[in-house]
C-alpha cells in the first residue's frame, strides 16, 4: 500500500489530516502509529480547528522533522536545510491545491471562526470535504521527497 493510500485510509477511519499523514509514516519515523496519532492530535482542522495551516501540511512537516530534523540548537546549517525541505514540500502542495491554509482549501470566509468541536464523520462530511484527497497528496509528496533525498545520498 502506498503512503497516499495509507493516509487516505487513516483519514477515512477517523484520523484528522495531520494524524493521517504522520501516521502513514510512523514506522519510518521510528514510532508507533499510536504515538504518531498522539503527537499530531492537535494539528487537525488547521491546528485545533483554527483553520490555519492545513493539517496535511503539518503532518508533512512532522514526518520531515522526525527523519531529517536536528536537535543541535546551534547548528544553523541543519536548521536552514530543514527549512528548505519544508518550504519545498509546502510549495509543491500549494502548487497542486492553491494554498496551504485550511480555511482557504475548504472555501471558508477569511474571518471564519470555528468551534473546537469536531464534526461527526458521516457520508455528508466526507462528501463536502476535500481532506481525503489532501492527505493522500501530502503523503505522496512526502514519500516522493524522501525517495529523492535517499537517491541523492
Amino acid at each position: 500500500m502506498s503512503k497516499a493510500e495509507k493516509a487516505r485510509e487513516l483519514f477515512m477511519e477517523g484520523a484528522n489530516c495531520a494524524q493521517a499523514v504522520f501516521g502513514a509514516f510512523a514506522q519510518e519515523c521510528g514510532i508507533s502509529e499510536e504515538q504518531a496519532f498522539i503527537m499530531s492530535s492537535g494539528f487537525g482542522g488547521g491546528v485545533g480547528r483554527l483553520r490555519e495551516v492545513c493539517g496535511a501540511v503539518s503532518g508533512m512537516v512532522m514526518v520531515l522533522n522526525m527523519i531529517y530534523g536536528s536537535a543541535d540548537l546551534k547548528d544553523k546549517t541543519a536548521k536552514d536545510a530543514q527549512y528548505a525541505r519544508i518550504q519545498q514540500v509546502a510549495e509543491e502542495f500549494r502548487k497542486e491545491c492553491g494554498s496551504i491554509v485550511c480555511r482557504e482549501l475548504l472555501g471558508l470566509t477569511p474571518g471564519h471562526k470555528d468551534t473546537p468541536v469536531s464534526e461527526e464523520r458521516n457520508a455528508g462530511y466526507y462528501k463536502k470535504r476535500p481532506c481525503a484527497d489532501m492527505v493522500a497528496l501530502a503523503a505522496e509528496i512526502t514519500e516522493r521527497f524522501i525517495n529523492q533525498e535517499s537517491a541523492c545520498r
